[in-house]
Formats: structure tokens, C-alpha cells, sequence
């Protein structure tokens, strides 16, 4: 593997002319710029800017890799991404925080540099997924109207978000792997499937620690079980990984090998609780974004190393990767320290008063994202539901159009198709683990109906009910009983919070002031805390990120971070501490 990360050459394109004239090739006036990063925080000009824009690199592939097949692999390019090798187009892909590849050895010259080129560009069309908004309109509470316009409450970052690989592998090699762990009495019990480029009908072997079970191929694929005796359980407690490696053999010679880290557990939902290796869990943490000056949305590791210290310094057991997927070695890290991790696609913005082919035209791209996620997290341990909306709505999508009663059935009606949908296939591909939706304030309950566990964002106290936590702690508490009476699951709060201004107090307690915040916080988790039936409470959020200029978001931040974007905690994490550690 060859990591083409580092200083690439740059251009933006707001004519739309580059590839008539062949900047696949060479750039006309380019200038450097990092990957992985976004570009909005490094130039004045691209400041706000999401339309075309060009990177170009040149990389010598080593003679060594000749008479192997070799890949180019792209970590995420938000949002639409044209790639080419040498002058000629090789992929296309749509979709912002997932990986994509083509395979490029008839495209590589030996003798020269290569030439790579990808152009990346984030136009917030209402045929994505997150949909743009629509014309003249804004989208959630707090950016209608901002600029960038957008549906979703945090900044459109754009951009090569993640690094950019070369690849290079045997003719016959292992394409993907999948463990399946179960637990019985003390045992764990490990189900391999393996899948082998091509029709391979060899042999090969699957290990774990000195366990060793052989696979015998058939048009490429091949399973195997493996049991563990007296296994340790992967959890938050005791996040212990176990080393599976998969080989191919040729008359006991080995043509490819393969090893990933996997923990033994198991996740359930019975009744209205969320179980962990058969016990109970509740979740505690928070809504976050992958969000930080000049880098943005890029892969910033430093970011996530403080971030994930910062988790077990406060006492958080999960975060949801709110509303996009994380990059791998974020979720690796997950793996390691025992952190739980509501997955999401970034189906984040939805509306669905809108015509029926656009609603389709959203499905298939989320069912997409879907797939791709899936496929990347299906094997971490710390993955512990998939989500695959955050906040849809049945209103028409600019908010002041009037809606009809039979239209606004017709959109609800619209939602619950598309999203049992989405459930069918996550569940499909993946039944080892609850599958949520979450639902905002207001929006349609029926949603809800054939997802495992309900996850809703609340504000009371904050967007309604302003400054009157009294009363917005007996909404609360009155919102949460009506939603276990209808459905009887675990109900996970994964948004709750109040913008608050570092260093600004108030006594008695007003908002925007570190004190409004604490108390926000505490009237919510007490409430929960009354209630068995709660599965766990996300804070919203764990730190202060940025999003569009709008009259409700100063300094265009959303603020409801316990910690400053530079990570300095605020009252309400050394609150959060004391309530979750006891420290």
C-alpha cells in the first residue's frame, strides 16, 4: 500500500470547464493544498465555496508490483468525485464519507510518474442525500435562511476528507470478510464468511489465537466456525480483541493473508431494554461532529486521540457519528477502548412533501450509503446499531408552503415506505444488530413503527419552551411515557442541549449561561433516570462546531458543546462528570 496523502496541487472550477480542457492532465493555475482536509478554512476565496474544484497529484508505482492487480482507493471525496488515471476517467462515485476504489493496473504507465486527478464538488442538489434545500427556502431550526444554504445544522465542508491509497494485490486474493460472533454459556462462538476474488475453488485457513479451522473454496466463497472456550466478551469494560487471519494456500503455499482485530458480543433488544452480551446497557456520551479549524472535515487523528481521552475522562460509554459515517481508523479506535458507536448514514435533512421520483432518487442513494457502510463497520465490535436518518420530516421543504391534511398523509405515507425500506435492508445485510431512526420533535411518530429501538432529539427548554425548564421537564417526561406506551422499546435520547457562550453566568439561571446549560442537562437526565425503559441519553454535543451564517448562530457556531471546539471544557462537562463518574 502506498498512502498518496500530503501536498497535492489544487484548482477550483466554477465554469464547469475544466474537463473539456483536459485538467485531468495538467492544471492551469493550481496551488497546493493538504489531503486530507476540507478547503473551505484554507483559502478566502473557497471560503463558502461548494461547486467544482480539481486535485492532481503524480505518484511512481513500484516496479516490484508488476504482474499484480492494483487498486486506487479513496477514502472520501464529499460530495460527487470523477476520478482519472493517465487521462482516462476510471470511477465515479456519489455519497461524501465512504470509501470507494477502481481497480487501474491496464491504466499505469512503469517507466513515468502517474498521473491522478479527482474533481470534487458539493452542489446542494434536492435530488441528494443530504437533499439541498429548495429554492427561497432554509431547512431545520436555527440555519433557515443561513448561507450556505443548507437542511442540515452544520457546515457543508468540502473536499478529499480522508487519504487516498494505492493498492496493490495477488491475482487471487481475499475481496471481504465477514465474523458473525455468538456467545453460549462461557464460549464464543465465531462464524466466518469469506469471500475470494474471482471463481477460487482452493484452500485456505481461518485462525484465532490457536484456534485454526479450514476453508475449502467454492466459486469463490467459503465459511467456516470457530469456538472460543471461555472467551472474553467484548465491552466497554473490557474492550478485549481477538486476531482473525484468513489465508489462501497453493499447495501449502500461501498466495494471500488477511487480519483484523474482532471482539466477541453480542447486541439484542427484548422488550424495552438494549442488551450487551445478554446484561442491560445504558448509553451515555454524545452527539459529535468530525469538525475542527483549518482542517474542518479532514481526517485530523490528533482531534480524535483528545477527543476519545476526553470521552473517558468525562465518563462516556458511546457517541453517534452524527449524521455521516467516520473514517476507519476512528472506528478502529472505537474497537480498542471499548467505545460504543450508533452508526449513521447521512441521511440527515429529509423532507418528503416533495414528488415521488425525487423521494425514489433519495432512496436508492440512501440505500447506497447504506450498503457501503455496512460493508465497511460490519465487522467492528464497537458498532452497536445502525441509524439510518437523523431528523426526516413530512413538511414541504422550504417550511412555508401550506400542507393539507391529505398531503401531509401523503408525505407521512411516503416516509414510511422509504424508511421500512431502509430497515429491510440494513436488516438484510446485517441482522446481527438493532437498526434505528431518529425522529425530531414534531415529526411523525409512525416512523418510528418498524425500527428496534426509538431514538428522538428533544429541545424543550431550548427551541420551545425557552428559559422554563420546569416545564419543559413535565413535557418531557410526558413525551417519553406516551412514546413507551405505543411501542414498548428502548427509547435512546440522542439529541438534548442549550447553546451556551463560554464565560457568560447567570444566576438564577438564563439562557446562553454556562448555569442555564447545567441545569438543562440535569433536568433531562433526571427524567430519564425515573424511567427504566430509557436505553441511554447523547448529549448534544460534545463539542462547539461550525455551521452556517445565519441570525441563529453567532459567529456561525453551533454552541451547544459541553467542550469549546478547542476542547476546553465548559461547566456542563465537569457536570456531566460528576453525574456519570461520580468524580
Amino acid at each position: 500500500m502506498i498512502d498518496l496523502s500530503g501536498l497535492w496541487q489544487f484548482q477550483m472550477d466554477p465554469q464547469g470547464e475544466g474537463e473539456a480542457q483536459g485538467w485531468f492532465r495538467a492544471l492551469p493555475a493550481p496551488r497546493v493544498i493538504p489531503v486530507p482536509c476540507s478547503w473551505n478554512d484554507l483559502f478566502d476565496d473557497a471560503r463558502t465555496y461548494l461547486g467544482l474544484a480539481w486535485y492532481r497529484t503524480e505518484v511512481w508505482v513500484p516496479a516490484g508490483w508488476r504482474g499484480r492487480r492494483v487498486y486506487l482507493r479513496i477514502g472520501s471525496a464529499t460530495y460527487a468525485a470523477k476520478v482519472w488515471v493517465n487521462g482516462t476517467l476510471v470511477m465515479e462515485h456519489l455519497g461524501g464519507s465512504l470509501p470507494f476504489a477502481a481497480e487501474i493496473t491496464e491504466r499505469l504507465a512503469w517507466d513515468r510518474p502517474n498521473i491522478i486527478a479527482i474533481a470534487v464538488e458539493n452542489e446542494p442538489r434536492p435530488d441528494r442525500v443530504p437533499p439541498g434545500p429548495a429554492p427561497g427556502g432554509g431547512g431545520v431550526l436555527g440555519v433557515a435562511g443561513g448561507f450556505p444554504g443548507t437542511t442540515y445544522d452544520f457546515f457543508p465542508y468540502t473536499g478529499l476528507h480522508r487519504q487516498v491509497w494505492l493498492c496493490a494485490v495477488p491475482d487471487v486474493h481475499i475481496d471481504d470478510i465477514t465474523a458473525v460472533t455468538t456467545i453460549e454459556d462461557t464460549d464464543g462462538i465465531v462464524s466466518v464468511t469469506v469471500a475470494a476474488a474471482g471463481d477460487y475453488a482452493g484452500e485456505g485457513q481461518a485462525r484465532l489465537g490457536g484456534i485454526e479451522v479450514d476453508l475449502a473454496f467454492r466459486s469463490g466463497a467459503a465459511e467456516a466456525t470457530l469456538r472460543v472456550p471461555a472467551a472474553r466478551f467484548w465491552s466497554p469494560q473490557d474492550p478485549h480483541l481477538y486476531p482473525l487471519t484468513v489465508t489462501l494456500t497453493d499447495n501449502q503455499r500461501v498466495t494471500d493473508t488477511y487480519t483484523l482485530d474482532i471482539g466477541i458480543r453480542t447486541v439484542a433488544v427484548r422488550g424495552d431494554q438494549l442488551l450487551l452480551n445478554g446484561q442491560p446497557i445504558k448509553l451515555t456520551g454524545f452527539g459529535k461532529h468530525e469538525d475542527f479549524a483549518l482542517s474542518g472535515r479532514g481526517l485530523n487523528l490528533p482531534m480524535w486521540i483528545r477527543d476519545y481521552e476526553l470521552l473517558r475522562w468525562i465518563g462516556a460509554n458511546s457517541y453517534r457519528t452524527s449524521h455521516y459515517p467516520y473514517p476507519e481508523e476512528v472506528m478502529q479506535l472505537a474497537d480498542r477502548l471499548g467505545v460504543l458507536v450508533i452508526n449513521e448514514i447521512p441521511a440527515v435533512g429529509l423532507n418528503f412533501a416533495v414528488p415521488e421520483p425525487l423521494t425514489q432518487q433519495r432512496l436508492a442513494q440512501a440505500l447506497t450509503e447504506l450498503r457501503e457502510l455496512i460493508a465497511r463497520d460490519k465487522n467492528h465490535p464497537s458498532t452497536l446499531m445502525w441509524s439510518v436518518a437523523n431528523e426526516p420530516v413530512a413538511r414541504p421543504p422550504n417550511g412555508n408552503e401550506p400542507q393539507s391534511q391529505p398531503q401531509k398523509q401523503e408525505a407521512i405515507e411516503a416516509g414510511t415506505q422509504f424508511f421500512r425500506r431502509l430497515y429491510e435492508e440494513a436488516y438484510r445485510l446485517d441482522g446481527t444488530r438493532p437498526v434505528t431512526l431518529v425522529g425530531v420533535g414534531g415529526g411523525p411518530r409512525e416512523w418510528h413503527e418498524p425500527f428496534d429501538v426509538v431514538c428522538i432529539n428533544r429541545y424543550y427548554g431550548w427551541y420551545a419552551l425557552g428559559g422554563q425548564l420546569d416545564r419543559a421537564a413535565q413535557v418531557l417526561a410526558r413525551d417519553l411515557d406516551e412514546l413507551h406506551q405505543v411501542y414498548g422499546k428502548p427509547i435512546i435520547i440522542t439529541e438534548f442541549g442549550a447553546d451556551t457562550l463560554p464565560g457568560v453566568h447567570a444566576d438564577p439561571p438564563e439562557m446562553w449561561s454556562e448555569e442555564y446549560q447545567v441545569e438543562f442537562l440535569r433536568r433531562y437526565l433526571d427524567v430519564a433516570a425515573q424511567r427504566p425503559f430509557m436505553a441511554g441519553m447523547h448529549v448534544w454535543a460534545f463539542a462547539d462546531f461550525k455551521t452556517t451564517q445565519g441570525v441563529g448562530r453567532a459567529g456561525g457556531m453551533n454552541l451547544k458543546g459541553v467542550f469549546t471546539r478547542d476542547r476546553r471544557p465548559k461547566m456542563a462537562a465537569h457536570f456531566l462528570r460528576s453525574r456519570w463518574v461520580g468524580a
